[in-house]
């Protein structure tokens, strides 16, 4: 599988932000979102057999793991990746641009963190929809909201498909103020939950944390 990136870092976003994790960040995306923060992960990368990548993830005394990318599951072998992993007993996390069908990760044991793509990011129509009522419980679904029309359209599809899982709105990083999001999903009385991104307020934009 060809893969981009391999770290140990602190989770910035959704329900286990704060907690050490290791991230495993796949190249490639079918996605071009006009606000994307991972563009060296379109094209960069190299080959890497489960074997290589154990290796790497060994080395750390964590057993939480992030599969991201770009979108990792348009490579097959995610799934065989993903298998093994849960076998190692770790506890895996995989995010997903919400535009792939998600039935196959949906049998898996792991936390899906699913993307609704909002209008700012230019790519909302590739979305879908359907995906979202195969999210359970433990499960995320994250906007991403680069203004107050993606915070309209996002509590729009909320009300449309009524989602089970967790909630996450996010500011879109530099260009949406966090207080003015708060201030709206409190106004509004929204059960949702406020991601601020805590890595980037760590490190800023430095690959790799």
């Amino acid at each position: 599988m060809q893969i981009n990136e391999i770290f140990y870092s602190i989770q910035g976003e959704g329900t286990d932000m704060g907690l050490p994790t290791i991230f495993i960040r796949f190249t490639g995306c079918n996605l071009r979102c006009k606000y994307c923060d991972t563009k060296y992960a379109f094209y960069e990368g190299k080959k890497m057999s489960i074997k290589n990548i154990y290796e790497i993830i060994s080395k750390w005394r964590c057993n939480r793991i992030c599969i991201t990318g770009g979108e990792p599951l348009l490579q097959d072998e995610v799934y065989d990746l993903i298998d093994f992993l849960l076998k190692k007993d770790y506890k895996v996390s995989v995010e997903t641009n919400g535009s792939i069908d998600i039935s196959n990760l949906a049998k898996k044991d792991v936390i899906i963190k699913m993307d609704i793509k909002l209008p700012s990011s230019g790519m909302h129509e590739k979305m879908k929809l359907e995906n979202i009522y195969m999210l359970g419980d433990k499960d995320e679904l994250k906007f991403v909201i680069g203004s107050k029309e993606d915070y309209k359209y996002a509590k729009k599809i909320i009300e449309e498909y009524k989602p089970r899982c967790n909630i996450i709105f996010q500011p879109v990083w530099k260009k949406l103020d966090a207080k003015n999001l708060a201030e709206w999903i409190l106004e509004d009385m929204l059960n949702v939950r406020l991601s601020i991104q805590l890595h980037k307020i760590l490190w800023g934009e430095e690959r790799g944390k």
